[in-house]
This record gives C-alpha cells, sequence and structure tokens, in this order.
C-alpha cells in the first residue's frame, strides 16, 4: 500500500483546538483576538461554523452548510458551544480520515475546490485559528507538526498570489527566516506574531 501524501489526520491539530475551547474562561469571551472585528465568542463560533462546513465538504455532503460564505456574518457562539464545538471537531477530523474526501471536488465557503485543496484549507484554518485563541486567552500552544506543515505550504503558495490582500489573507507580515516555523505560517497569514492580548 503506497502512502498517499495528499491526505492528513487532522485529529491531532482538532484535539489541540477541542483542548484551548476548555481552558477559554467565560469571562473572556467578549476579549480581542488577533483577527481584526472578531472577539473569542466569534471566533469560537467560526472555528464551529468552518468545522462543519469542511466536515460536510469532507463528506461530499453539500448544501447550506457549504455554501454560505463565512463573510456573510459574525459568527457567535450557542449556549452549547463547549459540547458543540468538540463534537464537530471530532467529526471533521473522522470525515477527513476517508480517502475520498482527499479526491474529487467539493465545495466550502461557497467556493468550489478540489477535496485536497480544501483539506489544505482546513488545515490552515485549525492552524492559524489556534493561535489567534491562544493567544487571545493567554494558554500555551504547540500545534500539530503535520498540520503546521501543510498550513504553511498553502500559506506560501498564496502569498505568491498577486491578488491575495483582497482574499482570506492579510498583507503579509514580515517575519525573519530563521524564526519557527509556526511564526513565519502566522505572518504569511497576515498577522504579527508578536500579537500580545491588551492588559486588563
Amino acid at each position: 500500500m503506497t502512502h498517499d501524501t495528499t491526505t492528513l489526520d487532522l485529529g491531532p491539530q482538532a484535539r489541540v483546538l477541542a483542548r484551548l475551547a476548555e481552558g477559554v474562561d467565560d469571562a473572556r469571551l467578549a476579549d480581542p483576538t488577533p483577527c481584526p472585528d472578531m472577539a473569542v465568542r466569534n471566533l469560537l463560533g467560526h472555528l464551529t461554523g468552518l468545522s462543519i462546513a469542511f466536515r460536510d465538504a469532507a463528506r461530499k455532503d453539500l448544501g447550506a452548510t457549504t455554501d454560505a460564505s463565512p463573510e456573510a456574518t459574525v459568527p457567535d457562539i450557542g449556549p452549547g458551544w463547549r459540547e458543540e464545538l468538540p463534537k464537530v471537531l471530532g467529526e471533521l477530523a473522522e470525515a477527513w480520515r476517508a480517502p475520498q474526501a482527499w479526491s474529487g471536488m467539493t465545495r466550502a465557503g461557497g467556493v468550489d475546490l478540489p477535496g485536497e485543496v480544501a483539506g489544505a484549507v482546513v488545515a490552515d484554518e485549525l492552524v492559524i485559528h489556534g493561535w489567534d485563541l491562544a493567544r487571545a486567552t493567554g494558554q500555551e500552544y504547540e500545534p500539530d507538526p503535520a498540520a503546521l506543515q501543510v498550513a504553511y505550504g498553502l500559506l506560501a503558495v498564496s502569498a505568491e498570489e498577486p491578488d491575495r490582500d483582497a482574499g482570506m489573507f492579510g498583507p503579509v507580515v514580515p517575519v525573519p527566516d530563521d524564526a519557527p516555523l509556526l511564526d513565519r505560517a502566522v505572518g504569511l497569514s497576515g498577522r504579527d506574531p508578536g500579537w500580545t492580548r491588551p492588559a486588563q
């Protein structure tokens, strides 16, 4: 059996995120995050929504969850978010364990894209938003190394695209070449790796 390099087990990174979410104090839900215009609660809502959308994209179960543009509304959490987010993160990881998730075409955020690209996009979302959540809530963060590698690869390619600042990423923040891979990925995503939450 040959190992298919286009697949990635999202389970380890999903578990990192679930632990970060568990560590969020309710008193911090209104705090700012490195994502412009998103408080912690909006970021958690975004993570819940994207987990559902990319779970369904992996299953090729296309419809309302995969058609909605992430920019259409500011996401928020519901009252059961502490149970819902780990649940949908687990379902997301499980859906992407199916080899067929990585082949053919699918859709997420209203955009049609190849399965293997969608898998890389969701790895990037989980890695970068994990960093956002950890920074905003003062938690330690060590992303899954395999997911980080995939995220960095996607971001490095997108950084070369002439119209990228009009898309899902902000302008690249320069980071030294010898900086840790996570810092370089964060910079490529349009964030400052030195971002710290405002003093309380």
